[in-house]
């Protein structure tokens, strides 16, 4: 049986990812749920798998995928955005249970930062308020993860 969240964070851009974890716990204390479990991988590519990983072991009600990826000047950021995407994706369809998509994907650190500020633009938040809402209507229709 899944008891409480999980964060899984890729911690490339550290700064980034402390706000990131910051705001997600604020949102999922808000919403009555406590504290959450984190687990950190190296940068967002790594995300899909840690949140399978997690899935599959049904400890926790679903996860908060957070990380970032800054564009550069080659083709990397656009590969990572959509695989990372999709495997996320991929993850809580297959297994059904719910894995917010909490990556920015921006054009520069300014944007990040405006975006992990812990107001209306808080990435970390809006995920953890996105994974809640999924999992209570889980709860709710009485389905089951997988």
């Amino acid at each position: 049986m899944s008891e409480g969240y999980a964060i899984v964070v890729g911690r490339f851009y550290a700064e980034l990812a402390e706000r990131l974890v910051a705001g997600a716990q604020a949102g999922f204390a808000a919403l009555g749920e406590g504290e959450a479990d984190v687990f950190d991988v190296p940068g967002a590519f790594e995300l899909p798998l840690a949140a399978s990983y997690l899935a599959a072991a049904g400890r926790h009600a679903g996860v908060a995928c957070l990380g970032a990826v800054i564009r550069g000047e080659t083709d990397h950021y656009d590969y990572v955005c959509a695989e990372t995407a999709r495997g996320i994706q991929d993850v809580q369809l297959r297994t059904g249970v719910p894995c917010a998509f909490g990556v920015l994907t921006v054009e520069t650190m300014d944007q990040a930062l405006a975006r992990t500020g812990g107001d209306k633009r808080d990435q970390g938040r809006h995920a953890a308020e996105a994974v809640v809402t999924l999992a209570r209507m889980r709860a709710a229709l009485g389905a089951s993860p997988g």
